[in-house]
């Protein structure tokens, strides 16, 4: 089984990034996700599910300080 949950939505001028978890349960991988506008533009493997959610935690953080605006 495959899980995905979205964990941040930030906007600007229309647009928006979210950052999405997709677990695999049957190989316990975690993915984050970036998706712009609904497109996948980044992925990153990591070992855990805390360590997926801090490093969302780092990137929202970087989009706030340009600008972006977090939104659900």
């Amino acid at each position: 089984m495959n899980d995905t949950v979205r964990v941040w939505r930030v906007r600007k001028n229309h647009t928006w990034i979210d950052a999405r978890l997709h677990e695999r349960t049957q190989t316990r991988d975690v993915e984050l996700q970036f998706f712009y506008d609904g497109t996948l533009v980044l992925a990153r493997q990591c070992a855990t599910r805390d360590a997926a959610l801090a490093q969302a935690e780092v990137y929202l953080k970087n989009l706030e300080r340009a600008g972006w605006n977090a939104h659900w």
